[in-house]
């Protein structure tokens, strides 16, 4: 049985997750990771462009959230590659702003675009 779009989506973020994971950990502390179909926006939202992620500090004995929105992600990508390198760069981004240190830092794959 081939996996539907959501399950490989799923299973592409668990590849990128266990890798920062493994070179992470020890810094990062408890972090729970998840994928959404896509944001819940308030009405009165301004900006013309729908967040691809959502990451909340945790605090006290809550830990991080770090949500990927699926739809929004997949619809700017054409193919498997444009998606893998999105879903990527949008992790590696968001544990580089929880760490403090520059993206390149914490996956050697990342690619800022230059």
């Amino acid at each position: 049985v081939l996996p539907t779009p959501r399950e490989r989506f799923d299973e592409l973020v668990l590849e990128v997750v266990a890798d920062i994971e493994r070179r992470w950990a020890d810094r990062l502390g408890l972090v729970e990771y998840g994928v959404e179909d896509a944001p819940q926006i308030p009405d009165d939202w301004a900006t013309g462009t729908v967040p691809l992620s959502s990451l909340v500090r945790g605090s006290g004995g809550q830990p991080t959230r770090l949500v990927l929105f699926r739809r929004p992600i997949e619809h700017r990508c054409e193919t498997r590659a444009d998606l893998d390198a999105l879903v990527l760069t949008i992790l590696v981004e968001q544990v580089a702003e929880l760490l403090g240190i520059d993206p390149a830092d914490v996956d050697p794959r990342y690619d800022a675009g230059d």
